[in-house]
């Protein structure tokens, strides 16, 4: 049965005032923290880092990809601080597309780096034939471009309607049918989470097993740090993807959206739980600075190029057009990383 109402029932007015300040306040947060950070990171890879090698790369896109989330902000400030939608159906959804595609550019990113990493410590002189930048940039191109294609529904589905109240206008999804609902639901709780996910998990579990096999005198640093890793990507992504499996499944159950007070405390918490992307867009500068204490202190505002140098095996080469070889000191690459190698694997790769 078509749907006629996607809109959300009118809550309470004290939880639709409180909500709207939560949100105020995380998005606020977020440009603070992530607007300047990802900048900051961006730069240092363009004109502190002598050398980009293969990981800077993906660094560097992973930060163009959260500053990208974070542009749109300000309009979603706005729209939170006057209660209604002002930019118009194709504001509507280019900022909630241009989200979409940074989302699945920053999760293939991170689980492209998730397998680099893996990559390179169980086989890693194949590692060194694969990681050239010819490699990066075509596998950079193709995440970019999957990224575009998965995004589509944002476009497709989303609509300018009236409130329920009649008195103001909502950027809301708008399906022709709970069977879109549920594909749409459905399909972004897998691509954009569940895959990914468990790629990363098992990923960083070979990474993890085969370091305590070695018994690297770094391993507990290590372990937790792959353990942040892991807890950064679930905390922020799982919730928001949680409520989406909650209501995909209460519309194959036939609960039709806009019906009773369980679909509208979902839809409130989907409004807090989306704020949270704009936080992991601005978390990543913060899990740099962490991993890096020390270069920080030594470094100063060099120390994100520093950490990046520090690469394991990574120098480019002039004739392969920057292939894994020796470190960036010059030292002949060994067979098997060693401790700082380890750390810094899973440094790289901090999300």
């Amino acid at each position: 049965m078509a749907m006629n109402t996607t809109t959300p029932a009118a809550p309470v007015s004290s939880s639709v005032t409180f909500i709207s300040l939560l949100v105020i306040i995380v998005l606020s947060v977020a440009l603070v923290v992530g607007l300047p950070g990802n900048s900051f990171v961006v730069w240092s890879v363009l004109v502190k880092l002598r050398k980009r090698s293969v990981t800077a790369l993906l660094v560097l896109h992973l930060a163009l990809a959260d500053l990208a989330v974070l542009l749109t902000a300000p309009f979603f400030l706005y729209y939170a601080a006057q209660g209604t939608w002002t930019f118009g159906l194709a504001g509507c959804r280019l900022f909630h597309y241009v989200c979409g595609v940074s989302m699945y550019a920053s999760v293939l990113l991170i689980t492209t780096m998730s397998l680099d990493r893996s990559l390179a410590v169980a086989l890693p002189f194949v590692s060194q034939k694969l990681r050239t930048k010819t490699v990066a940039w075509r596998v950079l191109a193709g995440i970019w471009v999957v990224s575009v294609l998965l995004a589509t529904p944002v476009i497709v589905y989303r609509k300018v309607t009236p409130g329920m109240n009649n008195r103001s206008l909502v950027c809301f999804p708008k399906y022709p049918s709970e069977g879109h609902r549920v594909f749409h639901l459905f399909f972004e709780v897998v691509t954009g989470f569940l895959l990914p996910f468990l790629v990363v998990v098992a990923s960083y579990s070979d990474i993890g097993r085969r370091l305590r096999a070695r018994r690297f005198r770094r391993s507990r640093r290590t372990g937790r740090l792959v353990a942040l890793i892991i807890l950064a990507f679930a905390v922020f992504w799982l919730p928001y993807h949680m409520v989406n499996l909650i209501q995909a499944v209460r519309a194959l159950a036939g609960k039709a959206a806009g019906s009773g007070p369980e679909w509208r405390r979902l839809y409130l918490a989907r409004q807090v739980l989306i704020t949270l992307a704009f936080l992991s867009s601005s978390v990543n500068p913060v899990l740099y600075a962490c991993a890096g204490g020390g270069l920080l202190r030594s470094a100063g505002v060099g120390f994100v190029a520093k950490l990046l140098e520090g690469t394991g095996s990574e120098a480019s080469s002039s004739r392969r057009g920057g292939t894994l070889a020796q470190t960036v000191r010059g030292a002949p690459a060994s067979p098997e990383p060693g401790p700082s190698e380890s750390l810094t694997a899973s440094t790289n790769a901090l999300e």
